[in-house]
């Protein structure tokens, strides 16, 4: 059964239309309320002195079409239940309610329920003396040939044309005229790597690393299932079916989330598309979730070929909740840079008795990788000892290579930081290097090395918000170079370990992963870095 945040299936709809009310930010939106199941969203400000533009549907594509209504674009919006097209009645009410003398037309997407029901609302108003006309709209080109293809994203780009006209006094001929003309100049398809969620239903249709072509709005199966591929190679399929089916030349694009893809998914999809051959011809494009099928995670592209005057119909102003506006093409601005990180300039120096230390130092890292490693898959995600071993080995090839200033322990230290920041993944590395960079500094102003290091503790500590007892690293490091600092250097190494011995009694952990951790994962393990720590110290 699919998970989806909802009261009932029966207020689905409902509730997420006085949702979109609530938080519209702008006060031009109003429900028609007719006191029924009838659920229509309408401009606040009309007056009926132009032609109304009405569109609609089964509910589950928002903001689509509620989030289009308002200036320049629609003067209502139909909703059905839940992929279901609305009753007439529901249709001939919102045509009563906004129609004018200047007329009405109503746009819909190309499904049997929608021609029936909002066709035989047109005819029943046409009876009524209102004068109103229909356009069906039918942009996907997934399957070629097909008498009757589906209308999907594309109809947004129909709405547009259609309401800058209308908005602009052209008669409902000249509006409707707008619209065939932006339709036939339209074309779209869409691909999902999962179908859509449905209150009570399994949306597990399509199986993982495949994707399906050409499927509809709903939630029907596409055309074709593929095997998943690049998202270029993906794209490029896309863009060629549409290229087949129109030849673009100035276009532009709307790239519509089908609700699921996340943002960094959908900017991947922009860039993709803005660099294949449909792209590199667009003139605008439009992005944004706009069009959904509930949850499906895909997306559609659908471009439309310009003239003079629809370029000028998608990039003027309206006042809807969901239009994000056309942006012009444009190639990805890039301003050159210089680096103005200094480089820590030294000069290599060779020193036998902090070359030993240094060496005993990193080996004893690197023997004890595995060790680390499982300690930390007991209290963390298993990798504590490659990490460490990453900064040692780097460490000890620049010693191997005679490329560290031995003599020099002000630059060493803030070398060794360098060192250990490149090449440690995750935040171990970026507190050892605040660590020596600190030290570096320290050592500088003071010639101690245990001072400078206790300094450069202090400040590890400080961003990274660990203390002793948090059961890290620093339940050994704190009380060695503190015995250091204070006894000399063999206190330090007795302090190490007993700092060491003292995280396996700690049931609980306040920093790290390990602190994701209950009590029963943390006992009787010495926690990874602390072990590390001792290991070093004891070397000596």
């Amino acid at each position: 059964m699919s998970d989806l945040i909802l009261n009932s299936k029966e207020s689905f709809v409902m509730d997420s239309i006085e949702g979109t009310l609530y938080t519209s930010m702008r006060e031009n939106l109003t429900f028609l309320d007719f006191d029924n199941d009838i659920k229509v969203v309408a401009r606040r400000d009309w007056n009926k002195d132009k032609v109304a533009l009405i569109c609609g549907g089964g509910s589950g594509h928002e903001p689509a079409h509620a989030g289009f209504v308002g200036k320049g674009m629609l003067t209502a919006a139909v909703c059905g239940d839940l992929f279901a097209a609305p009753s007439v009645d529901a249709v001939l009410n919102a045509i009563l309610h906004v129609t004018g003398d200047a007329g009405c037309l109503v746009i819909i997407k190309n499904y049997t329920g929608d021609r029936l029901n909002f066709g035989l609302a047109v005819e029943k108003a046409k009876e009524m003396g209102r004068n109103v006309d229909l356009i069906v709209v039918g942009d996907d080109i997934s399957i070629p040939g097909n008498p009757q293809p589906r209308g999907i994203a594309g109809t947004l780009f129909v709405q547009k044309v259609a309401g800058y006209v209308a908005e602009n006094g052209g008669s409902l001929e000249e509006v409707k005229q707008a619209a065939v003309d932006a339709h036939d100049k339209t074309a779209s398809i869409g691909v999902a790597l999962t179908s859509c969620s449905l209150p009570g239903e399994s949306n597990d249709r399509i199986a993982q690393e495949k994707a399906e072509l050409g499927l509809g709005i709903h939630g029907e199966a596409g055309i074709e299932t593929i095997d998943l591929p690049k998202a270029k190679e993906l794209v490029a399929t896309m863009v060629s079916k549409l290229e087949e089916a129109k030849p673009f030349s100035d276009n532009a694009i709307l790239l519509n989330n089908l609700g699921g893809l996340s943002p960094i998914e959908m900017n991947i999809v922009a860039k993709e598309v803005m660099e294949s051959s449909l792209g590199n011809k667009a003139k605008y494009v439009v992005s944004g979730a706009l069009m959904t099928a509930i949850d499906m995670k895909g997306f559609s592209i659908s471009a439309i070929q310009l003239t003079a005057n629809i370029g000028k119909a998608l990039a003027s102003d309206v006042e809807t909740t969901a239009w994000p506006g056309v942006v012009a093409r444009r190639e990805v601005p890039k301003t050159q840079c210089q680096n103005q990180i200094n480089e820590k300039a030294f000069t290599p120096s060779h020193d036998d008795e902090t070359a030993l230390v240094l060496s005993k130092v990193c080996q004893s890292i690197i023997d004890i990788e595995r060790e680390l490693n499982h300690l930390d898959s007991i209290v963390g995600d298993g990798d504590t000892g490659s990490t460490f071993a990453a900064g040692a080995r780097k460490v000890l090839a620049q010693l191997e290579a005679k490329q560290l200033p031995l003599q020099d322990k002000a630059k060493l230290l803030t070398t060794i930081a360098d060192c250990l920041t490149s090449v440690m993944g995750g935040s171990s590395g970026v507190l050892l290097s605040i660590m020596f960079t600190a030290a570096g500094r320290d050592y500088e102003m003071n010639r101690s090395l245990p001072k400078a290091l206790q300094a450069g503790l202090e400040q590890m500590m400080s961003y990274g918000g660990a203390k002793p007892g948090d059961r890290t690293m620093i339940d050994a490091l704190y009380p060695a170079i503190e015995a250091w600092v204070e006894h000399g250097f063999n206190s330090a190494i007795d302090a190490a370990k007993a700092g060491a011995e003292s995280t396996v009694s700690m049931t609980s952990a306040k920093a790290g992963r390990s602190s994701y951790l209950n009590s029963d994962s943390l006992s009787g393990t010495k926690d990874p870095g602390a072990f590390a720590v001792e290991r070093v110290f004891s070397q000596f």
